[in-house]
């Protein structure tokens, strides 16, 4: 089964790839490799959700669905930059931070909802190395951020 046809029998739809907040481009191709920077939590209407730390105003399911969103951005980008994810080879790495309170512990639970998704969409290929790293804080105060090397 393609990419594409798991996408549309799982009835997820990918969110145009969101355009940088800064002074930095979203993905770079080195040989074989496409690095996505990373991605934040943007709606399918382009506006910021779970904002928030998780272990205080979010939850660690929200904090998931936030790296989830965060994923799905993410494969938006990958999109942008192989022209279709039929192209790529292997999710090679993932990076995964939670803004979190001091004391929360569960970092790799939240950075679940990105690596779930991958794992959901692109099958054995979406499997991947990772980080899960607790943060004091995020851009513009998001529960998440996530950013990835596939190779093509």
């Amino acid at each position: 089964m393609s990419i594409e046809q798991r996408l549309r029998e799982k009835g997820i739809v990918l969110p145009p790839a969101p355009a940088p907040a800064a002074n930095y481009v979203p993905t770079v191709t080195v040989g074989n490799l496409i690095f996505v920077a990373g991605q934040v939590p943007f709606g399918p209407d382009g506006k910021l959700q779970f904002i928030g730390k998780v272990g205080a105003e979010l939850s660690v399911e929200q904090g998931y669905q936030a790296a989830r969103l965060c994923g799905l951005n993410c494969l938006a980008q990958l999109q942008a930059a192989a022209g279709s994810l039929e192209r790529i080879k292997h999710i090679v790495r993932v990076g995964g931070f939670v803004n979190a309170t001091p004391d929360f512990t569960k970092h790799p639970e939240v950075i679940n909802g990105a690596s779930d998704l991958f794992v959901e969409v692109l099958g054995e290929i979406g499997r991947h190395a990772r980080a899960a790293v607790g943060s004091g804080s995020l851009p513009r105060g998001v529960a998440a951020e996530v950013e990835l090397v596939a190779a093509i």
